[in-house]
């Protein structure tokens, strides 16, 4: 039976495998199709321009190099950072068939890169749970009569109602109290909010504008919500893959049908259609803004969820011959898909805001931040004519679906590591620990100052230190290790060879744009702000311990590594460190040795090329760098 099978396989050390490969492509569709799409990438574009966001999201994500014949001739070359990283990823767990550390066997110095893309992991972890809390407290609400924050509330001033029936003429005519009489001569001058916004900051999350004080305790509701929600992901995860393989067609399916009617009633709402423009037309001098480019790359991460695990362990439990390009190349394209499907439904929801509020610039409309898809998405509900209070539920549950589907891949990341250092330790008995350690943290979050807490976790530890251990991920990889030795591994696991595209992108385009941008984001860094408020000093010195934290996994497990593998002097214990372990290869050992001569092979016939050809030796490793050579 198969589980007798997965238990031969645990007791001889190799992995047990998804119940078929269906399973590996629904999860990794679950992942990096959520909530970084309809939450994360809205909310970033709205930041950074609309439409001048778009185009360098684009580029970095696909590589177009095609001339149409029906306009003016052009080739842009657009290299890539989305596609080859995730690619790669799924190449390294599926050969290896280990986790994120693991994996470094590879180049047992660069063993820090796993274990500080496993810290950033656990930042990302502590405060996408807290959104969960904020989805299910939504869900909840949505069984009322009259959704909450469709009405404004007497003690709200200069507020517009999100439901059709209010319209900003009787606000003006009737919705000010005395004290704000003198505002109704020049309506121009009023700075109108949807009651959508006013209820997400008063009543949910009861923000704090000021943190020097402290962040507050603790919202009971939204506690017991955020409880809810790590029972949820713990039942998901208590048993591997196998119960998260069988949950992954609901995970990934189910969102789609709830996007989708709320994209058809968002483009007909009025106003939609500013939004949509504001959102798709191009900005092209921003294109020369490195922060843009910065901001597109991080999104591409965030949403792909590389750099931080999750597709490097789901491969790792795919079989050693399962097809995994044509799976990167559907995930990648979905993916990217469902960004622009939330981007339109969410700037067409800002469209209509921004007529019903009498604003021109679309920026102006609503403040940006994390909040956002909890303001403009709720909004869009309200106006719904028939029963809104369905779609909301429907919203709401899909929503949560989208976020446990992406939560739920980055806990097990963190399970994953764990079993694969202890395997005496029972699976389930992990899961259930970091579970309750999630809760824990996801309580900082939940606070009334809650929300600045996640703008500087997101910041320094869900971005940055992701973004620096990737540019080292790459580097060990493929400039230490080595392309060609990769191309060749690759080869004999997918009987495929490496195209040009993808070893330009891996040895060159993508890590130094990575480090052209990062070292100019990092020069150019300016203090982070919540709401247009900056930061408390000491808020900020902790930002940055915590980026620093992440970052010296990377020199620190390094250090570890060779002051525990001494061979000689410390140089000759360095070189030694950047070659792959014993311990590299596949996990079984039929296909090792299988492997192995395999390798050789390769090496000696690229000695006798050597030797035979006329080609200097430049033009030699200029054929095996493009493939002609192999």
């Amino acid at each position: 039976s198969p589980q007798k099978k997965d238990e031969e396989k645990q007791k001889g050390g190799e992995r047990s495998n998804w119940g078929n490969g269906l399973e590996f492509l629904m999860s990794c569709i679950s992942v990096s199709v959520g909530l970084g799409n309809v939450w994360r990438f809205p909310f970033t574009a709205y930041e950074n321009g609309g439409g001048a966001f778009l185009i360098p999201y684009i580029i970095v994500l696909f590589l177009i190099g095609k001339s149409d014949r029906e306009r003016v001739l052009f080739v842009l070359f657009k290299y890539f950072t989305g596609k080859p990283m995730y690619y790669l990823e799924m190449i390294m767990g599926q050969f290896t068939s280990q986790g994120t550390v693991k994996i470094w066997s590879v180049v047992p110095g660069f063993v820090g890169v796993g274990y500080g893309q496993a810290f950033g992991t656990i930042c990302i972890i502590s405060y996408y749970s807290s959104l969960l809390a904020l989805t299910l407290y939504y869900l909840f609400v949505s069984f009322q009569a009259d959704l909450p924050w469709s009405y404004c509330r007497d003690e709200w001033t200069n507020c517009v109602d999100s439901r059709p029936a209010e319209q900003v003429e009787n606000l003006l005519n009737t919705g000010f109290s005395p004290a704000n009489a003198s505002l109704v001569s020049n309506a121009s001058e009023v700075k109108l909010q949807s009651s959508s916004e006013l209820y997400f900051l008063d009543v949910v999350i009861k923000e704090k504008l000021d943190i020097t004080d402290g962040i507050g305790y603790p919202d009971w509701m939204l506690t017991l919500a955020l409880f809810v929600a790590w029972v949820v992901i713990f039942l998901v995860i208590m048993r591997g893959v196998k119960s998260s393989g069988k949950a992954a067609y609901f995970l990934a399916l189910f969102p789609y049908v709830v996007l989708l009617v709320l994209l058809i009633r968002a483009v007909t709402l009025e106003g939609a259609k500013d939004g949509i423009i504001f959102f798709l037309e191009p900005q092209w001098g921003e294109l020369l803004n490195p922060t843009v480019w910065k901001n597109a790359v991080v999104q591409c991460f965030f949403s792909l969820a590389v750099g931080s695990g999750p597709i490097i362990m789901f491969a790792s439990y795919n079989r050693f011959d399962h097809g995994i390009y044509r799976d990167a190349m559907i995930v990648t394209t979905l993916d990217t898909l469902t960004s622009l499907l939330g981007g339109i439904t969410i700037f067409a929801i800002l469209g209509n805001l921004a007529h019903n509020l009498q604003i021109d610039n679309i920026q102006d409309v609503v403040r940006s931040g994390t909040g956002l898809a909890f303001i403009s998405y709720p909004d869009a509900i309200s106006k719904f004519q028939a029963v809104p209070q369905l779609f909301s539920v429907l919203f709401f549950f899909m929503l949560f679906v989208l976020g446990i589907g992406s939560i739920v891949a980055l806990q097990s990341t963190i399970v994953t590591i764990i079993c694969d250092q202890f395997k005496g330790w029972k699976y389930w008995k992990v899961a259930l620990t970091t579970s309750a350690c999630g809760f824990l943290m996801g309580l900082v979050y939940v606070t009334p100052g809650g929300q600045w807490i996640l703008t500087l976790v997101d910041f320094y530890g869900g971005t940055y230190v992701v973004f620096i251990l990737a540019i080292f991920e790459l580097a060990g990889i493929m400039w230490v290790y080595g392309l060609q030795n990769f191309c060749d591994d690759i080869e004999f696991m997918c009987n495929r060879r490496v195209s040009l595209y993808w070893r330009m992108c891996w040895s060159f385009f993508t890590p130094v744009m990575m480090i052209i941008i990062f070292i100019y984001s990092m020069a150019t860094i300016e203090p982070i702000k919540y709401s247009e408020l900056y930061f408390p000093e000491p808020a900020n010195v902790a930002g940055w311990l915590l980026f620093g934290i992440g970052a010296a996994q990377f020199p620190l497990w390094g250090i570890w590594y060779i002051s525990r593998h001494r061979e000689g002097s410390i140089w000759q214990s360095l070189k030694a460190s950047l070659k792959p372990s014993d311990r590299w290869g596949p996990a079984n050992a039929d296909v090792k040795r299988e492997w192995k001569v395999f390798k050789e092979q390769k090496a000696a016939q690229r000695a006798a090329q050597k030797e035979s050809s006329k080609l200097g030796y430049f033009w030699q490793k200029i054929g095996n760098f493009c493939g002609s050579n192999n």
